[in-house]
């Protein structure tokens, strides 16, 4: 996730990341484990801390069967496998204070927060955001820290807490990542075709103009909560400083402990940037994540049994493919032929929306308070528990929670009878 606003930063969770969602008490007892887990309030936390630090590396069961989730798209050479393995591994290797871990942080690794059910999955790990609204404007109080709270510190010095100042506090909970190659591979004139639709039911996605931090031109904004990044690779390197506190080149820059550059002084005694690249591959460890999230595969999906089928008409009658689009192509400009020409069945129109109350009340990038990216459905049966700050336990309680933009198919939702009900949530979970 992101330092909202600040120079170098701006992204929402990817590592404690962006679109919403399953359990990290339901991974495999042997997967990495947190240095400790902070307990949650909304004014200055009691926060566990780590002195000291150990890497290792201890990924989840591998599947067995081509396809199953937290795989490799299919279709790729010898040496993009062998990219997404060493990808993977560095995804799943625990940081140490001694390679730039820290000062402040909120997981030492990728994989603590993205576990379930397979690695690149999501969590129940939420992450802590907070601000100032005064008279509608929303300060990120980058000054104090903010927006986004670190809570772990390599010492008891540089712990953060949320700034008395602050009167906006929003939990963002752990993304999945399955897919995101294809959908970086989504031609932007695609995205900005989904927003000139007219769907009525007060229905008007904006598309996300951000700077990408890779490349310094502005794009569409595809990643994150708030479509705050448009690339992979920078979605990567934000969060390695803003999830880890590993400066890169994309963010070279340290995370000062509330704010204070005299902590950070005393605090911070490696290097920046501080993830290099490593001469036999050329890559840093943010490249080679990068790879292994770009090559993971989509959720894969079978035919609808008979209740979900009924459950897709449903779904569409509502009103919810308005936003929720069901697929988009990609087309034949990626260097990587596995993403090419795809059907890319992701439930998401890329685009923002005003989600009214809804909205997590934190303005980043090109998205005001109120509105939120439409979340890819995909995956959705892996995902527990949903919407941005994983307050819904059910898909249901999910739907019901829906304001603003999606408050009429809410209502629609809500007169339909038991059985109803039944088949839009089992086709829901079927894609």
């Amino acid at each position: 996730m992101i330092k909202s606003n600040r120079p170098a930063a701006s992204i929402v969770t990817l590592l404690c990341i962006s679109f919403g969602l399953s359990a990290i008490a339901a991974s495999p007892s042997n997967s990495p484990q947190p240095p400790s887990t902070p307990t949650s309030s909304t004014s200055g936390k009691q926060l566990a801390i780590r002195h000291q630090l150990t890497r290792h590396t201890k990924p989840p069961a591998p599947n067995s069967i081509r396809g199953q989730i937290g795989e490799p798209l299919q279709g790729l050479t010898a040496a993009q496998l062998a990219a997404f393995t060493d990808g993977k591994d560095d995804f799943e290797t625990a940081e140490t204070v001694a390679g730039g871990l820290g000062p402040i942080f909120n997981r030492d690794s990728c994989v603590a927060c993205h576990s379930g059910p397979a690695t690149g999955g999501s969590s129940v790990v939420n992450v802590t955001r907070f601000g100032l609204l005064t008279n509608g404007h929303f300060d990120a109080l980058d000054s104090l820290g903010g927006s986004l709270l670190q809570d772990h510190a390599i010492t008891p010095l540089a712990m953060e807490v949320i700034p008395m100042s602050a009167n906006v506090i929003a939990e963002r909970n752990s993304t999945p990542l399955f897919g995101l190659g294809l959908i970086e591979a989504i031609p932007k004139s695609t995205i900005i075709a989904n927003s000139k639709k007219r769907v009525g039911d007060g229905i008007q996605g904006r598309v996300a103009l951000v700077t990408d931090v890779v490349t310094g031109k502005t794009k569409v904004g595809r990643f994150g909560w708030k479509n705050q990044q448009a690339t992979i690779l920078g979605f990567a390197a934000d969060a390695y400083l803003n999830e880890m506190g590993i400066t890169n080149r994309f963010f070279p820059n340290e995370n000062a402990p509330n704010g204070d550059q005299a902590v950070l002084t005393e605090t911070d005694k490696v290097a920046d940037p501080e993830d290099q690249f490593d001469p036999a591959s050329g890559k840093s460890d943010v490249d080679k994540v990068a790879d292994f999230m770009t090559l993971l595969a989509p959720p894969n999906n079978g035919p609808l049994r008979p209740t979900a089928a009924a459950g897709k008409l449903i779904f569409d009658n509502l009103g919810c493919s308005s936003c929720h689009t069901p697929s988009m192509m990609t087309d034949n400009a990626s260097p990587i032929a596995a993403l090419r020409n795809r059907e890319v069945k992701l439930f998401s129109d890329l685009l923002l929306h005003d989600m009214g109350t809804l909205g997590d009340g934190i303005a980043q990038g090109a998205a005001s308070r109120t509105e939120m990216r439409t979340a890819p459905l995909w995956g959705l049966r892996f995902s527990a528990p949903y919407l941005h700050n994983g307050s819904a336990a059910t898909v249901q309680d999910a739907i019901m929670a829906h304001s603003g933009e999606g408050k009429i198919s809410r209502d629609r939702f809500n007169r339909l009878n038991k059985d109803q009900k039944a088949q839009l949530i089992d086709f829901l979970n079927s894609i």
